[in-house]
């Protein structure tokens, strides 16, 4: 799988794509609004992409950036072959992936200076410690952590962070977060959480990671989750997801979709099992009404972007 993440036209996202599936996304593109497709490394990195546009009949536009604005090229390209070519390569880092084109510097304008943020110490401690606390959690991609940096401190018509700053300073704060990831060796404790919800949904149980934003949305959506075919589910939300990541463990709710509490019950036993298949500790007292608990985790949830 290719460590990428790809964004279409129409909305689309696809996340560590095979080489053969990025073929096949190349030689989609064409039709109307669906036209052109952004590759972002994983974890994304500011002011690094790649990308390509193309309407049937015509040529293949590809671009790429690695950071600042004079790092900037674009090209042509006649087949989708040549542009899969490139775009694989450009994913897999290798040496020369961009060799036998005509490449040139792209002019996007003047770069604006970001003014520095006019806050007292109170607030900039406040907003740096919220930001972090999102990251630590791991399901935020960058646009979203500017996005709660812009608006975090919003009063009335009091707007401290502009568009510009907040970027500015959930990129560096993300970068950190990237530095510190890479030290990480190994299967972390998020993924085999995953690994557990990914085997739950495959045996019929509907399983959501940081699902909505507490636990009465949850338990309103939930049900539009699960298909003809599923029996149950688990999931935790983001309060959940927040207090994992500062060390007290992850409460998982799950119940049964027909209300039975003996359907519940079972459903909280596939939930503990499931967990422990994939060596996750988990405390349960065995009673429907109590919610299963993650315990002994450490939560290092790689981003994602």
């Amino acid at each position: 799988m290719l460590e990428i993440v790809v964004k279409t036209e129409n909305w689309q996202r696809h996340e560590r794509v095979s080489a053969d599936e990025l073929a096949g996304l190349v030689r989609r593109i064409g039709g109307e609004d669906d036209r052109f497709l952004v590759l972002q490394r994983i974890p994304d990195l500011p002011d690094v992409f790649a990308q390509v546009w193309h309407e049937t009949g015509g040529d293949y536009t590809l671009e790429h950036r690695d950071g600042a604005a004079d790092r900037h090229f674009g090209t042509t390209a006649g087949t989708p072959e040549a542009v899969t070519a490139a775009l694989t390569g450009w994913a897999r880092r290798e040496d020369g992936w961009d060799a036998g084109f005509a490449w040139s510097p792209l002019d996007m304008g003047p770069v604006r200076e970001v003014p520095p943020l006019d806050l007292d110490e109170g607030d900039r401690r406040d907003l740096e410690s919220r930001l972090r606390e999102v990251l630590a959690g791991g399901y935020v991609s960058r646009a979203e952590l500017a996005e709660l940096a812009e608006e975090y401190l919003v009063t009335g018509d009091r707007r401290p962070v502009s568009r510009e700053q907040a970027t500015a300073l959930a990129d560096r704060l993300w970068l950190e977060r990237v530095t510190e990831q890479a030290t990480w060796e190994g299967e972390t404790d998020p993924e085999r959480l995953t690994r557990a919800f990914t085997a739950l949904q495959e045996a019929g149980v509907t399983a959501r990671e940081n699902f909505t934003c507490c636990r009465n949305c949850g338990d309103a959506e939930i049900g539009a989750e699960g298909g003809p075919d599923t029996r149950g589910f688990v999931y935790f939300h983001s309060q959940c997801t927040d207090s994992a990541a500062s060390g007290h463990g992850l409460m998982l709710l799950y119940g049964g979709f027909d209300g039975s509490s003996e359907t519940t019950a079972a459903i909280g036993h596939e939930v503990v099992a499931a967990l422990e298949a994939v060596g996750l500790d988990a405390e349960w007292d065995r009673d429907p009404a109590r919610a299963v608990s993650v315990t002994s985790l450490n939560w290092r949830r790689r981003l994602v972007g």
